[in-house]
């Protein structure tokens, strides 16, 4: 059984990261947590929060990524969800065993510095998880 603590944030993927943070800070009151590039994922991504509330927007910066195929088809909105759990590796054998499709087979260093997988979609009846590193 896997462990999962709590809904750490939501993911959008952007085509203007300036304007999405600027939108999100006047309409919701969000203020940038921390943005960074991240090259082996092929993003630049900003944490948005207000109060415990979380928001990861995501930009493509390769035009031949998977989030900027997934701009592409779907064009700008919903791209994930973040479940905080204590261990990703344990998490992602827990999902493998249970019969759960993989992305990511072991973690990876994500925004922050977080270790995080991915889940593949066809495991979350079309919404891709993402299993990250709990920091409380």
């Amino acid at each position: 059984m896997i462990e999962f603590g709590r809904i750490d944030h939501v993911g959008q993927v952007v085509d203007d990261l300036d304007a999405a943070i600027v939108d999100y800070q006047r309409v919701f009151g969000m203020r940038v947590a921390l943005r960074e590039e991240l090259p082996e994922q092929a993003v630049e991504a900003a944490m948005l929060e207000a109060g415990r509330c979380r928001v990861e927007l995501v930009r493509p910066t390769d035009p031949e990524g998977p989030v900027a195929r997934f701009l592409e088809a779907r064009g700008p909105g919903m791209h994930h969800i973040a479940f905080a759990v204590p261990d990703v590796a344990v998490a992602l054998r827990g999902v493998a065993a249970a019969g759960g499709e993989l992305v990511d087979e072991r973690p990876r260093v994500g925004l922050g510095g977080r270790l995080m997988a991915f889940v593949h979609p066809r495991s979350a009846h079309g919404v891709l998880i993402e299993l990250i590193e709990d920091r409380g």
